[in-house]
């Protein structure tokens, strides 16, 4: 099997003052990996009606499915969950 490439949580954090829902991250994210939500939902056992609903907010993405999501793409599940945090006033 292909190892995924490498990213960094910092390559998907948007722009200062733009938000994103947790759907739009995950969006992006099968977008820029080029990836179908068949695709998506074959590397994580998600339904793709499932995987659309996540992506249009229609149903909450909770912890566990963040998680097995977050596996896919190789990246922290908090890159999903907390994509607009701002690290802005806390130590480094």
């Amino acid at each position: 099997m292909e190892k995924p490439p490498e990213y960094r949580a910092s390559d998907y954090v948007p722009y200062k003052g733009i938000s994103r829902t947790p759907g739009q991250t995950i969006k992006a994210l099968r977008e820029l990996h080029e990836w179908s939500q068949v695709e998506l939902a074959e590397k994580t056992g998600i339904s793709q009606a499932t995987i659309s609903s996540l992506e249009t907010g229609r149903t909450a993405l909770g912890a566990e499915r963040a998680k097995i999501i977050a596996r896919a793409f190789n990246i922290y599940p908090g890159v999903i969950l907390f994509s607009d945090w701002k690290r802005e006033g806390f130590a480094a």
